[in-house]
Parts: structure tokens; C-alpha cells; sequence
């Protein structure tokens, strides 16, 4: 690097890419599209980036890598935060270094999804139903809620939630689990000693339900979404092959960036014919 007192977006990249080896430039213009970063800029037009700027960018990554936040919830997270990711509230913390997680007792829990994401999700599970899953799960649960990756368990080969889990920390009633699975909607990531584990992904699936639930909507009104998502994955999927038949790091690379902002564009295209179609219901 030079002697500027700011880090072009390459500079960005290769400092990023220590920690995150799959990101790219095309992924750093994507969250500044979204206005998650602000860089400044040259007379020419240049992007500048700060210390600050590396360590916004550095914990939306992590968000989205370790925790699966939309990118909506992460830039509402760090609107309430003063625009300063929250771990790095304390003043000096170095460039290109890795920020120190949140820790001890009062350590602010930052799960997988955020209940506010959509219109009638339930609310987050309360400290007597987070003592339950510690008491259930032991150091997994623990780990859960302090927001880190959790590490592997006997009880379950890898990192994931039983169906117990899943309705606690969902808010869906008992027996919906087994519902959204008959259509289609929830499948097990896999299973352990005959029992189903859920990943992530199935957490969302069941907090979602768990909203729509509250509106009168069962497993089986949702099974349009399912089809819908189905088509527009495929969709996708025919415009990124072409990158991923070239078997190499940087098509593949391309590809999720690719990838990622087809379905953001997806979802924004999606809200917009949908409050078209409501019409003056929604105005």
C-alpha cells in the first residue's frame, strides 16, 4: 500500500480476504449499493476507505457468514448503533484486525435471524425460555446465545436444532414442525441418531411460519411461496451456471456475487408487484 491516508477498494479487498477468502470487489460495491458502507470519494470518482470504513465492512461480513442475517436486518443493527458495528464501540481497534467479540454475561445475544424481519413474527424467546435450551443443549445453547458459531456436540455431529429447539426458539405451535415438512416447506439439514437436526436456514423457515401463523395462515397457504421460490431459484441458477462450468476460484466467486444480487433484486421486485397489486389497500 502507499503512503495515502485512506485504502483503495482493492487495498479493502485484499485485507478482507485474509478473514473472508470468498469476497469480492463486486461484493464490496453490492453493500455500498445498499447502504451499508459510505466511502468517500476522489475528485476523479475513486472510493476511499478508512479504518472505519474496514471495520463497518468487517462486521457485516461476519453477520451474514456466522449469524445468516439479511442484510436488512444487519443495516437497521448498525443504524441503532450509530452507524458503529457494535463491537467495536470502543475506540482503537486497528485496521485490518479482527474485532474482539462481545463477551461475558451481559454480552448482547445475536441470533440467526431477526423476529422483525417480517410482519407478525413472533418475539424473541424470553431468559426462562433461554435458560430452558442452556439446560437442554449445554454448551451449545450457551454459545448460541452469546452469537458465535457453536462447536460440535455429541449429541448432535454438527451445529444445529433439534425440533424442540426449533418451536421454542421459533414461537410455532407444537406440531407444525411436522406440518411445514408434509409440504414441503421444512426438511431436516439432517439427522443424528434417527432424529431430525435443522440448520439455519429451517430456523428462518419456522420463525416465518410462526408469523404467518398469527394471521390464520397454516403450512398449506404457504405453499405458493415454496413454488415461487422454487421457479426464481431456477431462474438463478441458469444465469450463474454458465460461470460455475469454468471450475475455477474466481468464476465461482463471481457466481455467488452474482447469485446474491439476483435475489436482492429478486425480493425488491417481489414487494414492489405485490404493493401494485394491493392497490389503494395500501395506501
Amino acid at each position: 500500500m502507499s503512503g495515502r491516508s485512506y485504502l483503495s477498494i482493492g487495498d479493502v479487498l485484499s485485507l478482507l480476504q485474509e478473514e473472508f477468502p470468498d469476497v469480492t470487489i463486486s461484493k464490496i460495491r453490492f453493500l455500498e449499493s445498499q447502504g451499508l458502507v459510505s466511502p468517500e470519494r476522489t475528485p476523479s470518482g475513486y472510493r476511499k476507505f478508512y479504518d472505519e470504513d474496514v471495520a463497518r465492512l468487517r462486521w457485516i461480513l461476519r453477520q451474514q457468514r456466522e449469524h445468516f442475517l439479511p442484510l436488512k436486518v444487519i443495516k437497521g443493527r448498525l443504524e441503532a448503533a450509530g452507524g458503529r458495528p457494535p463491537e467495536l464501540a470502543e475506540e482503537g481497534a486497528p485496521l485490518g484486525q479482527p474485532a474482539e467479540p462481545a463477551g461475558g454475561e451481559d454480552a448482547p445475544a445475536i441470533g440467526p435471524a431477526d423476529p422483525g424481519v417480517l410482519p407478525g413474527f413472533p418475539p424473541p424467546v424470553g431468559e426462562a425460555g433461554r435458560a430452558g435450551l442452556r439446560g437442554r443443549a449445554g454448551t451449545n445453547g450457551a454459545a448460541r446465545e452469546a452469537g458465535t458459531p457453536r462447536h460440535k456436540d455429541p449429541g448432535l455431529s454438527e451445529a444445529g436444532y433439534s425440533a424442540a429447539e426449533l418451536v421454542t426458539l421459533s414461537g410455532l405451535e407444537p406440531g407444525t414442525v411436522e406440518a411445514l415438512e408434509a409440504y414441503g416447506l421444512l426438511r431436516p439439514a439432517r439427522r443424528v441418531a434417527g432424529e431430525p437436526v435443522y440448520d439455519e436456514t429451517g430456523l428462518a423457515v419456522a420463525r416465518a411460519a410462526a408469523g404467518f401463523a398469527r394471521f390464520g395462515l397454516e403450512a398449506r397457504h404457504l405453499r405458493s411461496y415454496k413454488h415461487a421460490a422454487e421457479r426464481e431459484a431456477g431462474f438463478v441458477e441458469q444465469v450463474v451456471l454458465p460461470l460455475l462450468r469454468q471450475r475455477n476460484p474466481e468464476a465461482r466467486q463471481r457466481a455467488r456475487a452474482v447469485a446474491e444480487e439476483l435475489v436482492t433484486l429478486g425480493q425488491a421486485l417481489h414487494q414492489a408487484l405485490v404493493a401494485e397489486a394491493l392497490g389503494d389497500l395500501l395506501r
